[in-house]
């Protein structure tokens, strides 16, 4: 399935079009391709590219596993481990997988792959955050 963002003009739109699929254990892979606008001077994928791809990915797998369902959610940590070079217009898949949930938190856990061999291996934390009431205003009394 493909994975779009509501508005394009957002940040996480320039890592391009995400498929997505969920394995029947509950793991979710995040691919892409990185591009041209993705890549270092060594022509290499950017850190900062496969860190928002981290990113979206452990929040596509708290949504697809229905952890999301009510409001939003925030990253309060990210660890990484950069454990090779990601290689422009080679498919970059995020393997994720929610290791813990509580009430409030999530625990993830992750690697990024070319090509079946890592080349990040990552562990995140999210915060689910309370839903919104319908018509209430940011900062007034409900």
């Amino acid at each position: 399935m493909r994975w779009e963002l509501r508005e394009k003009g957002r940040y996480n739109s320039t890592l391009g079009p995400m498929s997505v699929m969920q394995r029947a254990d509950g793991t979710v892979v995040v691919r892409t391709v990185p591009g041209h606008l993705q890549g270092n001077l060594a022509d290499n994928v950017h850190g900062g590219a496969i860190l928002t791809q981290v990113d979206i990915s452990m929040f596509v797998c708290a949504r697809l596993n229905g952890s999301l369902r009510e409001g939003p959610g925030v990253t309060l940590d990210l660890s990484t481990h950069f454990v090779g070079a990601g290689k422009v217009g080679v498919p970059m898949d995020c393997e994720v997988e929610i290791i813990k949930e509580t009430g409030r938190m999530l625990f993830l856990r992750g690697l990024v792959k070319q090509q079946g061999i890592s080349i990040c291996a990552y562990t995140g934390t999210i915060r689910k955050m309370p839903g919104r009431k319908m018509g209430a205003r940011s900062g007034s009394p409900s």
